[in-house]
């Protein structure tokens, strides 16, 4: 996407918590614990808000296999039909995983690389058990409510005059992808600082490669930390 240089800039960290991480992490991403030195760099350029976000999940999520029954309860295989708590008739299927960033637990903890004392805010998410959610703005139907985020981001956003943000962070293709595309629909200005971003996959409409694509098509700007996106921070 075209570069403005308009308005304030905001930083969006996703879920540099320890079970996204190696050595020892549940879902840990290949690498994910390597992005550390080049998100610090990023909080040390002067963004007019830096947030962090935090999956924060009750110890029976429904995304869990320990919340469903064998045999169809296989972690990163099988998969369930989970509906929309504000309008149940819409349904959509997610895949299952083991539990990771149970609330409260060393797990859900930021990794201690992170220079976390620069973050102006943190935003708990996934918190509602009965829906998965890989954005901080919404729930994988859309929704916004208190019971799934801490607060509602892109309120905040607009009381701090944010136009602009960029978003690092894990896994690239699944929760990092979703902040970036809400945050367009939200209207704003978005990049995503591929140095700053590991995944799971690479390859694949399911991988980084084809997440891409898709948040290129929606003027989404994928760019490099000494592009002049990240550049301009500093000027």
């Amino acid at each position: 996407m075209a570069f403005s240089g308009r308005g304030r800039s905001a930083l969006l960290v996703v879920d540099m918590q320890e079970d996204f991480c190696p050595p020892n992490g549940a879902l840990a991403v290949p690498g994910g614990r390597d992005i550390g030195p080049t998100i610090n760099h990023l909080l040390s350029l002067p963004f007019h808000v830096k947030i962090a976000t935090r999956d924060f999940h009750p110890p029976d999520h429904i995304s869990f296999f320990t919340s469903h029954p064998p045999p169809n309860n296989i972690p990163f295989q099988s998969s369930t039909t989970i509906f929309d708590p504000l309008h149940n008739s819409e349904t959509t299927t997610i895949p299952i995983w083991p539990p990771h960033c149970v609330r409260d637990s060393p797990g859900a903890e930021f990794i201690p690389e992170l220079s976390t004392s620069k973050f102006d805010r943190i935003i708990d998410k996934g918190r509602d058990r009965r829906v998965e959610m890989f954005s901080p703005f919404a729930d994988i139907f859309g929704n916004k409510s208190k019971e799934s985020a801490s607060f509602d981001l892109a309120a905040y956003l607009k009381d701090e005059g944010v136009m602009r943000v960029f978003v690092v962070g894990l896994a690239g293709e699944y929760c990092v992808r979703y902040t970036a595309i809400d945050a367009r629909k939200e209207g704003l200005e978005v990049f995503v600082v591929e140095e700053g971003v590991k995944s799971i996959q690479q390859e694949g409409e399911g991988g980084w490669e084809g997440a891409k694509k898709e948040m290129r098509e929606m003027g989404i700007g994928v760019v490099g930390i000494d592009g002049e996106e990240v550049r301009s921070l500093s000027e």
